[in-house]
């Protein structure tokens, strides 16, 4: 793979999946065959240098984002109302999926996401993310839908787990909180 236009194949290919009719089942496939090359990830997206949601194809019926998590980073239990896929190229992203109990949420699993995993959440997932390691970890999101039209979708206190409207910029300054911190300790 070699630079941009390796990303751009891997988006078409993204794309095309989508239009499967298991499209999720679809994607899954290339994120796999994608992320079993770490480097060549690296070398179509870049290495991970700062903490952050960074677009690679945003559309109504899908978003495709490059995650890149600060180290010891956590993000709330949230939900989607879309289906997602992750792929890790580098680094650990450990997931916890939650269980609806009225207007709070408890624990119920957990995935602990290496590099060349693939991990399928459903439409109705709630889940909270860590990168439970000391350097970056770098991740393909695959979103069933419009990952930045946040309407309807939820996300839960951290100290009392009550469901509250999820709030994209909340969620976007976490990232630069992480990158401070990130940038603060090089």
């Amino acid at each position: 793979m070699a630079g941009k236009s390796e990303a751009e194949r891997l988006i078409e290919d993204l794309r095309r999946a989508n239009r499967e009719k298991e499209a999720q089942s679809a994607v899954d496939e290339v994120l796999r065959r994608a992320v079993a090359s770490p480097a060549d990830v690296i070398a179509s997206v870049g290495e991970p240098e700062a903490p952050g949601l960074h677009t690679l194809h945003h559309s109504p019926d899908l978003t495709i984002l490059n995650v890149v998590w600060s180290p010891l980073m956590m993000l709330l239990p949230h939900n989607h109302n879309m289906w997602a896929s992750i792929g890790i190229y580098t680094g650990r992203e450990d997931n916890i999926v939650w269980e609806r109990r009225g207007a709070e949420v408890a624990a119920v699993g957990a995935a602990s996401l290496s590099e060349k995993d693939v991990y399928a959440l459903p439409e109705d997932a709630i889940h909270s993310v860590s990168n439970p390691i000391g350097r970056l970890t770098g991740a393909i999101h695959v979103y069933g839908g419009d990952f930045f039209a946040p309407e309807g979708r939820s996300e839960w206190d951290p100290e009392t787990l009550r469901e509250r409207p999820f709030d994209l910029e909340a969620a976007r300054e976490r990232f630069r909180e992480a990158n401070r911190r990130f940038e603060s300790g090089r």
